[in-house]
């Protein structure tokens, strides 16, 4: 079983942050692979299925992003999940914008909410970076992270979500590496990039 988390903030407001596309690409896979309705459970929003064969539980945390941990742990402690069989989906200000890395422990480069799960339950756990480049000055990355995806960049965010969706599966096997190498063939075709 894999417990598969999207990170972003709760709320209408936030729904189009570049903060939240942990969340986009969650949702994408729940409609992609018709995944049950979400209900509330663990201070998240849950839902279960089949990957590749594979039990997998999705979790949008719902205690804002900065406290992401608490329903992350929660989760783990209920279902009996390893950190190495938790994969979290995040924003990643140090990729460009569409790009994708898969690792697992490692620094949370600031993250507010790899801090929190990483408090709750360790380093050990995996982490699929999704790219959404950076502001230039660190003084702009707050507004930056919460601020919406800008119209030209939807081609990139919805091509990402849904590469992340059809190859999902390699992350429930374990596949990390030719899940990452997917990924980046997939972005190519989609938007003819070399």
């Amino acid at each position: 079983m894999i417990l598969l988390v999207g990170l972003g903030n709760p709320g209408k407001a936030y729904a189009g942050n570049r903060h939240n596309i942990g969340f986009m690409a969650l949702e994408q896979i729940a409609r992609d692979h018709s995944a049950p309705s979400f209900r509330l459970k663990f201070n998240g929003l849950i839902s279960e299925l089949t990957l590749a064969g594979e039990r997998c539980v999705l979790l949008a945390p719902q205690t804002y992003m900065n406290d992401s941990g608490r329903s992350v742990g929660e989760a783990a402690r209920y279902l009996k999940i390893e950190p190495k069989d938790i994969v979290v989906l995040h924003d990643e200000l140090d990729l460009p914008a569409g790009k994708v890395r898969v690792k697992t422990g490692g620094g949370n480069a600031g993250h507010n909410g790899l801090k929190s799960i990483t408090a709750h339950i360790g380093n050990e756990y995996r982490r699929v970076r999704l790219g959404i480049g950076h502001p230039g000055d660190r003084a702009l990355v707050h507004n930056y992270v919460l601020g919406d995806f800008a119209k030209s960049e939807a081609p990139w965010v919805e091509a990402l979500c849904k590469a992340v969706s059809a190859n999902v599966g390699m992350l429930a096997k374990g596949e990390d590496d030719a899940f990452q190498t997917k990924i980046f063939k997939d972005m190519e075709a989609a938007l003819g990039e070399s």
